[in-house]
């Protein structure tokens, strides 16, 4: 099949288009209307059909493969593997859900998870969604003052946690976060449900804390029938990641989710059933909610859920992991890969990878040094993908499961069916020619899986999302892009991470891409920090590949000196940062984002904000002495 034939037709027809993708899933009632875009921006897809996720992703493969692997569930923190067929995940969630009903959870109430990466954990998102409940998984271990900003504005009737996640053996306890996080929140939850794993010691509130081992117990034999809901029922709330002050939750959908992930399941990761697919991310992710526990089950594949890092006990963790389990889809982001190329190879290369047909890349760019290895070491095709927690899948990428057409380095991919992607003009809104650089927009509606809009707060979903551009219908996805002549998309950064340095607007992104290119640079950041005759200037902040080039003043000055002379020459001297300093590491998330704004206040004297979600505290701590020296 002709992949620009089949864009066109999901771009010009897609009632038609969408109306045969929605034979992927089981619908206990036929929709009487494809789409309903009668109120701009919003849109209502499939509408009058009642469907059910946790329907689509368990049940339904119990008669076909109920023996076959579901969810496999691995820590190596805690040294446990256990495998779920498909008939034993729906026990666990039938169990589960009876469990939410004694403790008065009803269709449409909120239950907020604040979980490890534990099976647990997929069986409360499964719940949820079979008695019609609105999950809200908020990143486990994350900050008492977020959280109760999260537990304030979802009003969760229940909270389903745990003692304690763990993280290189150490134990991260949740209880006393979660205690302090409720004392906060205006709105208390009624019930606590709490998941004693014998990591850390955990105080109960009599009356409101409840066992899950204990409950569960009562349960055992539980059949709890799966609540058919109308496609445009909420399914879960997932808050975005930076958010300040109110916080912004992006609510999605029931049916058009559920037909947006078999689409992509089939198209973007050629998903077979009774095949495994291995997402590395978290539930407190978008990927983990759409490629860990929906997308792959709907897929009739068996997932894998992963508590540990990369590299422990041993460089070869995830490559054991893909080998034991006959992985054939493996779905990652490019930092962890990046760490994983500083490893010995003999750890990869110790292990049977032949089952391993594609690997997917997604939540920052994907540089071609990152990219060429990993190939290389694998042998098989790597594919980028780019999207957004609002989208709920990939805007830009390849569907190989369309047509086998190539990647190019660089670049996530082309637009994606059902997205009609432009790039727009900052200053006037007029649409870019090939290699001009815009902003990265998409016409409405927007495809199905798509958020509905930010919960609780329509206007706010309108002001934040579809206002950019005065008199066109447009979603900003706040990123600068370039589209080349073939129609592959190349991402420069956020709009928001722009530098104005007198007068010229310029990307982070492209600052870093043309440091990056300077053959002793492995990785780096770029700023902007205040200056009060140019506005703003540009500070880099970069990881070198031979440390001796550092070990003296004179050397790091030479080097500083040279990354600045590749930036004149690639940007101009507008672009050329103020300072080169050198840090071993960079603060990121546990997903793999670069903490710019962290780093930017650290450079300008402020408070670092909310650090609970950094994978490395003490990399803060070493950009301030890079400053100071």
């Amino acid at each position: 099949m002709n992949y620009a034939d089949f864009y066109r037709r999901s771009i010009d027809a897609p009632e038609q288009f969408w109306d045969d993708e929605a034979a992927l899933i089981d619908w206990n009632t036929p929709y009487t209307q494809v789409l309903d875009y009668s109120h701009p921006p919003f849109a209502k897809w499939f509408v009058g059909g009642q469907t059910n996720l946790c329907h689509n992703a368990v049940d339904r493969w119990c008669a076909t493969q109920g023996d076959k692997p579901a969810l496999i569930a691995i820590s190596t923190e805690t040294n446990t593997e256990r495998t779920y067929s498909f008939n034993e995940l729906r026990a666990e969630v039938e169990r589960c859900a009876a469990m939410m009903l004694a403790l008065g959870v009803g269709r449409g109430d909120r239950v907020l998870i604040y979980m490890p990466m534990i099976a647990e954990a997929a069986f409360a998102m499964l719940a949820c969604a079979r008695i019609g409940a609105v999950h809200s998984v908020v990143f486990g271990g994350f900050a008492a003052n977020s959280l109760a900003s999260r537990i304030d504005d979802a009003k969760p009737v229940l909270v389903v946690s745990a003692d304690a996640g763990s993280r290189n053996g150490k134990a991260i306890p949740y209880k006393p976060l979660l205690d302090e996080a409720i004392a906060l929140a205006s709105a208390k939850p009624a019930h606590v449900l709490l998941v004693d794993r014998g990591l850390a010691a955990m105080s109960r509130v009599d009356g409101r804390d409840v066992d899950y081992a204990t409950l569960r117990a009562g349960h055992l034999d539980a059949r709890v029938p799966v609540t058919w809901l109308e496609s445009n029922e909420p399914s879960y709330i997932l808050y975005t990641s930076g958010t300040t002050g109110k916080p912004k939750g992006v609510q999605r959908d029931v049916g058009g989710y559920a037909v947006a992930l078999a689409s992509s399941m089939k198209y973007n990761f050629c998903a077979k059933a009774g095949e495994t697919f291995f997402a590395t991310s978290d539930i407190g992710w978008v990927v983990g909610h759409s490629y860990i526990v929906y997308g792959p089950l709907i897929a009739g594949m068996a997932t894998i859920m992963y508590e540990g890092l990369p590299i422990c006990p041993d460089p070869g963790i995830w490559w054991s992991i893909v080998a034991k389990h006959q992985v054939t889809r493996m779905f990652s982001a490019p930092t962890a890969i990046r760490v994983l190329r500083k490893q010995p190879p003999e750890f990869m290369r110790r292990h049977d990878l032949s089952s391993l047909r594609a690997l997917y890349l997604a939540g920052e760019p994907l540089d071609e040094t990152t990219s060429q290895w990993i190939a290389d070491e694998l042998g098989v095709p790597i594919i980028d993908n780019y999207w957004q927690t609002e989208t709920g899948w990939p805007i830009l990428s390849i569907a190989k499961g369309v047509e086998d057409v190539p990647t190019r380095l660089g670049s996530p991919g082309v637009a994606m069916y059902g997205y009609q992607v432009k790039l727009l003009n900052e200053s006037t809104g007029a649409e870019c020619g090939p290699n001009e650089k815009g902003v990265v927009v998409i016409e409405g509606p927007l495809p199905p899986g798509c958020m509905q809009t930010v919960y609780g707060d329509d206007q706010r979903f309108v002001d934040t999302y579809w206002s950019t551009f005065d008199g066109r219908t447009v979603y900003s996805t706040f990123d600068w892009g370039v589209r080349d002549a073939d129609g592959y998309y190349f991402i420069l950064g956020r709009t928001d991470d722009v530098i104005n340095v007198a007068g010229h607007r310029l990307g982070t992104r492209e600052i870093e891409e043309s440091i990056s290119s300077h053959p002793n640079v492995s990785e780096v950041a770029v700023v902007g920090v205040a200056d009060k005759i140019r506005t703003q200037q540009a500070v880099a902040f970069a990881i070198v590949k031979d440390a001796s080039r550092i070990a003296t003043e004179e050397g790091r000055s030479a080097l500083e000196r040279e990354i600045m002379g590749v930036v004149d020459r690639q940007l101009g001297p507008v672009a050329r940062p103020s300072r080169v300093y050198f840090v071993p590491t960079l603060p990121k998330t546990r997903s793999g984002k670069l903490l710019r704004r962290s780093i930017q206040a650290i450079c300008e004297g402020r408070s670092a904000g909310d650090l609970t979600a950094i994978e490395d505290p003490a990399s803060l701590q070493q950009i301030q002495r890079a400053l100071e020296n």
